[in-house]
């Protein structure tokens, strides 16, 4: 008797990026070599990359073994990009409380015109046809997802030939679909999973490190605070650590934002408010430069995601607490720097006078005395006796011309 083949199961919840692409034909390819008698993917996603998207499903339909998507947990969605992979499978179920649809394609780094939205759509509308018809699904849906983005629940998902069964959990997924034949790259297949192993493959520390940075939310927060470190750099020159940590946050950003729809209108905005931070240190504008680079953060970050997509913008929330944030260290700088130009001289011979001081022998009119814990040469108008305080009142050369402090 042969041994039952093991079932792997990977479990996804997230937008459609490159992360999810590699974790996907990874975990293909890792079952494929183990021998796995299927794959399942839990999914759980609002949508994302159509390049990502289609990485996905092209290792899909060459996979040697059955591809299952389980959309779920209850509350769950395949919506745009996810209903897509849903029908790329070779099965497809949904947990009760889930829905399916909304795939029209949506603007990501830039407005299209009437035309080339038409394309777009039309393009969609073919490759989500031809996945359905491959899989015997309902096609006439499937392109209504695309074009009038229309979406259904589970149940409904099944009496339209969408999705193949509705499963409780993976364990009641494991029966309903053991038994079934599939048509996979190497041939029809007939899945035994009801008593089969589970092994579930865990997202890498790699790639959940990647997928969280990928977030819009967390690669905007990269954003600034290595700006901020690189201009805290600039400010203290050798301090090291906040040009390490700066230079370390703008390069996780960057990997970032290859994955994000960005905006060139609102990233030049925000690098003129980097331009205008800098200048502030170093051009007396008692904080109109600072202010005026806080405005144009406030109004790059606003415009920096440019997408349709609710899951690719960057929360508002988000983006006024970090600039409060960064406006209230900017008004602590503005008020250190209006205090420091209002404030005496405290290096140099100018910052000698009106220092205290102490004879440490009897000036009369010369001697010697400590100011500072230093010995100097002084002369006063009038003798001054050892052990007297005395208050500075000029430096001449390496000498310093005294007064007595009267008590």
């Amino acid at each position: 008797m042969a041994e039952a083949k093991p079932i792997h199961v990977i479990t996804y919840d997230g937008i459609i990026n490159p992360v999810s692409s590699e974790l996907f034909t990874t975990a293909i390819t890792q079952a494929e070599q183990a021998g796995a008698e299927a794959l399942i993917i839990q999914l759980d996603t609002p949508g994302g990359l159509d390049t990502s998207m289609r990485d996905i499903i092209k290792a899909m339909v060459a996979s040697e073994i059955p591809i299952v998507v389980y959309v779920a947990p209850s509350g769950g969605r395949a919506g745009s990009a996810g209903v897509f992979i849903t029908l790329a499978a070779h099965l497809a179920a949904m947990a009760p409380g889930t829905n399916i649809g909304a795939a029209h394609p949506v603007a990501m780094g830039g407005e299209m015109d009437e035309e080339m939205k038409k394309k777009v759509t039309n393009d969609a509308a073919a490759y989500i046809r031809s996945l359905a018809e491959r899989r015997g699904r309902n096609a006439e849906w499937a392109e209504k997802a695309v074009r009038e983005s229309v979406s259904i629940t589970e149940q409904e998902a099944v009496k339209l030939n969408i999705v193949d069964l509705v499963a409780d959990d993976l364990s009641d997924l494991l029966k309903k679909i053991d038994g079934r034949t599939v048509a996979t790259s190497r041939g029809k297949q007939t899945l035994s999973t009801e008593n089969a192993e589970v092994v579930k493959n865990p997202i890498s520390l790699r790639l959940r490190i990647l997928k969280a940075i990928s977030d819009p939310n967390v690669a905007y927060i990269l954003m600034l605070v290595g700006i901020t470190g690189l201009i805290a750099e600039l400010y203290s020159p050798g301090a090291i650590f906040p040009g390490v940590v700066g230079a370390i946050s703008l390069i996780l950003a960057f990997y970032s934002f290859q994955t994000l729809p960005i905006n060139d209108a609102g990233l030049l905005l925000i690098l003129l408010a980097v331009v205008l931070f800098v200048a502030e240190a170093f051009v007396p504008s008692f904080g109109l430069l600072g202010l005026g680079g806080i405005t144009a953060l406030l109004f790059g970050s606003l415009m920096l995601m440019d997408t349709d997509l609710p899951a690719l913008r960057i929360s508002p929330a988000v983006i006024f607490s970090t600039v409060a944030v960064i406006l209230l260290f900017s008004l602590v700088f503005i008020r250190a720097a209006w205090r420091a130009q209002r404030g005496g001289t405290v290096t140099g011979k100018e910052g000698m006078v009106g220092e205290i001081g102490v004879a440490i022998a009897d000036l009369a009119p010369r001697g010697m005395v400590r100011v500072h814990g230093e010995i100097w040469q002084a002369e006063g108008d009038e003798p001054i006796a050892k052990g007297e305080e005395v208050a500075v009142m000029e430096v001449i050369g390496l000498k310093l011309r005294v007064r007595k402090i009267k008590k």
